[in-house]
């Protein structure tokens, strides 16, 4: 290898090991990660299966009682309790705006027979809103997703999920709006606000269905009350960056006219982190979309519903149907922000209508929008979606091509199963699960400060005595194997394909465009296919958590890989290095920060998957939280569950945060609720 090369990678290796002198004295993290590792086994090996703290089946604890008694008393309160009666209110306004809407669009007005508009006004309208905030491409998609609704037979279900979906939003834009001026403006607002929204996006999705049920209840009400609260990280903090990403001269400038904060607010920081804004606008609606699926596990309206139903069952096609929408409606969604984000931009540039022609297409389209909608209210056929039959042939279909490729692939899936069961997920979970609870705390308590310094410890001992403390700690450790094996295999995913595009733009352009389309179908579609494959097992989880956290992971890990300096490789060519060599002696190691970036995330993405994997088979925490969902005396044990996975997820998050920054790597974490952002 060349001098400079060399000079390069031995820097690289140099400020790794000042990084790692924290921890051990100048040896190298992955060294006493190894050390801690080979220690735990040999302890494991003679204290294996004690004090394990198992709780089997639906047995639970005095704590887990107590919660259930605590749920018990908020209940019992609603009448006297203010902040009861508060929520409860909240509850019964979002109840009449939604029954309003949907009788408005979706369902029969009594006493008419149909909606107050049709389909056919439904559609023309949404296909001018389209028009008026992005172009003629994404109202032709528009008009072909919202006709899709219709001839799969999904009409009501469909326009359901858009109107939680938009009210969710809506609301989130009144609160989060305001949230994202103060954390722009004011570093104090910023110091107070940001550890809230590094808190809420590390929660698993899941996980905001129990405090949500327990104050505002099931139905449309919990549904839109989750979702917002979901969705409302993406837009304070990428709104708020945006708004403080305005100049400091811009800023200067109008102090030197004697501007006020709210007209500088008015005129100048908000028109100019427009784009920014309307990008976490996008990012808040599909976090949006993928909560108010989740929430038809707590009876929420929408497309959820049949997917949940058919997942119950095990019925392939019927579950694909609605879930191919659901993906139509991402697609739909995020094509129309994306493209309002960008519409300004390009018509300064010339492409697309602008000025009077635009004015003009906009008012012919607006006529024709209010005419379809007439037409809809006074002609009853018009009123109601045909019906075609095409979306139980649709699934008749599917279902027969799942079965064709299910039994094609069942060798090599059985295979792959056998290879994962019995070479990672079997033997790690005996170390994590068969360990004294005090033995695998302290070994993973040991690995924090080895990778992550006393900043990545210290969260790693709250965390871990929380964890106790909630008396699900066999669960814990049963949840962190399936996570930590589904993030190995992300990994090697991740790094093939990443250092693949990497290396080759050809591959590049083939692959992104698939990883963004990835990045955009909600969680719950991946269970889906995989559990038509594997069947209700962990496994199921483990696969589905693969696949929705390896675009992520590919992108992360390419644009690493893509960023060494093109000198250093050519030094490296110079001397008659081959491309392994290249790869493996120069690229990897010097792209080592976003490798382990990579991981974190992998791993908050799996942990979110794992948990949906308790619908499926899961087990551990994930059918924990599910239970306290499904009976009413096992809500403290849910709960207690909940939380359990929010410290688990803290902990990953701070130790993979800060190992990443000891390697050198200072970008910003992407939390799961903003996927796209990772590329």
């Amino acid at each position: 290898m060349s001098t400079t090369a060399g000079t390069a990678v031995r820097a690289q290796e140099a400020e790794d090991s000042a990084a790692a002198s924290d921890a051990g004295g100048g040896i190298p993290r992955w060294v006493l990660v190894i050390g801690i590792v080979v220690a735990w086994v040999a302890l494991w090996s003679v204290l294996r299966g004690q004090d394990t703290l198992v709780l089997r089946g639906r047995d639970s604890t005095p704590l887990h009682d107590d919660l259930t008694a605590f749920r018990d008393g908020v209940l019992a309160s609603r009448d006297t309790n203010p902040v009861i009666a508060l929520t409860t209110a909240i509850a019964e306004g979002f109840r009449s705006v939604f029954d309003l809407l949907q009788r408005l669009f979706s369902v029969p007005a009594f006493p008419r027979p149909v909606p107050q508009v049709g389909w056919l006004g439904v559609t023309a309208l949404a296909a001018w809103v389209a028009l008026a905030v992005a172009n003629w491409r994404i109202s032709l998609l528009v008009t072909g997703t919202f006709l899709a609704y219709g001839l799969l037979g999904a009409w009501s279900d469909s326009i359901d999920l858009l109107l939680v979906t938009g009210l969710a939003v809506f609301v989130t834009v009144l609160i989060g709006m305001p949230l994202a001026v103060a954390v722009g403006t004011s570093r104090r607002a910023k110091a107070v606000i940001t550890p809230v929204l590094d808190a809420m996006q590390t929660m698993p999705t899941f996980v905001y269905l129990i405090p949500v049920v327990l104050f505002f209840g099931i139905g449309v009400s919990g549904a839109v009350v989750c979702t917002l609260v979901y969705a409302l990280p993406p837009l304070i903090r990428i709104g708020g960056y945006g708004i403080s990403a305005v100049s400091a001269t811009t800023i200067e400038a109008t102090d030197s006219v004697g501007q006020t904060g709210w007209q500088r607010l008015r005129k100048v920081q908000l028109p100019m982190a427009r784009k920014t804004i309307i990008v976490g606008l996008n990012q808040t609606t599909m976090a949006a979309l993928s909560m108010a699926i989740i929430a038809s596990y707590v009876n929420g309206p929408g497309l959820g519903k049949p997917v949940l139903q058919g997942l119950i069952r095990n019925d392939v096609g019927s579950s694909l149907v609605p879930g191919l929408l659901i993906v139509l409606t991402a697609i739909m969604l995020d094509r129309t922000t994306t493209a309002a984000s960008e519409r300004a931009d390009l018509a300064a540039r010339g492409h697309g209508l602008a000025g009077r022609p635009r004015q003009v297409v906009l008012a012919v389209g607006a006529v024709v929008a209010l005419v379809c909608v007439y037409v809809s209210r006074t002609v009853l056929d018009l009123a109601t979606f045909p019906e075609t039959g095409w979306g139980a042939s649709l699934a008749d279909a599917l279902d027969s091509f799942v079965g064709s490729v299910v039994g094609a692939l069942d060798g090599p899936g059985e295979v792959f199963k056998n290879v994962v069961t019995y070479g990672l997920l079997n033997p790690m979970q005996s170390l994590l699960a068969e360990s004294p609870w005090w033995l695998a705390g302290l070994a993973i308590a040991a690995i924090a400060a080895a990778l992550g310094g006393v900043r990545a410890l210290l969260p790693a001992v709250v965390c871990l005595a929380g964890i106790w403390f909630l008396d699900l700690w066999n669960d814990t450790m049963v949840t962190l194997n399936m996570v930590l094996v589904a993030t190995i295999l992300v990994m090697l995913i991740a790094i093939v394909f990443g250092v693949l595009m990497a290396r080759s733009r050809r591959v590049d352009l083939t692959l992104r465009p698939l990883l963004d389309a990835g990045q955009t179908i909600p969680a719950f579609v991946y269970l889906i296919p995989v559990l038509a494959l594997f069947g209700s097992t962990r496994f199921t989880a483990i696969v589905a958590a693969l696949v929705y956290a390896a675009p992520a992971a590919i992108k992360l890990v390419a644009d690493g890989v893509k960023a060494v300096p093109e000198t250093t490789l050519e030094a490296s060519r110079s001397t008659g290095t081959t491309s392994w060599q290249e790869i493996t002696q120069v690229q990897l190691p010097m792209a080592r920060g976003s490798l382990v970036l990579a991981a974190n995330q992998g791993l908050l993405y799996v942990l979110a998957m794992v948990v949906i994997g308790g619908l499926v088979g899961a087990g551990a925490l994930g059918y924990d939280v599910v239970l306290g969902f499904s009976r009413s005396e096992e809500w403290g044990k849910g709960a207690a569950a909940g939380i359990t996975i929010v410290l688990l997820g803290i902990m990953l998050d701070r130790i993979g945060q800060r190992a990443a920054a000891r390697t050198g790597d200072v970008r910003l974490p992407v939390r799961p609720s903003s996927r796209k952002a990772a590329g």
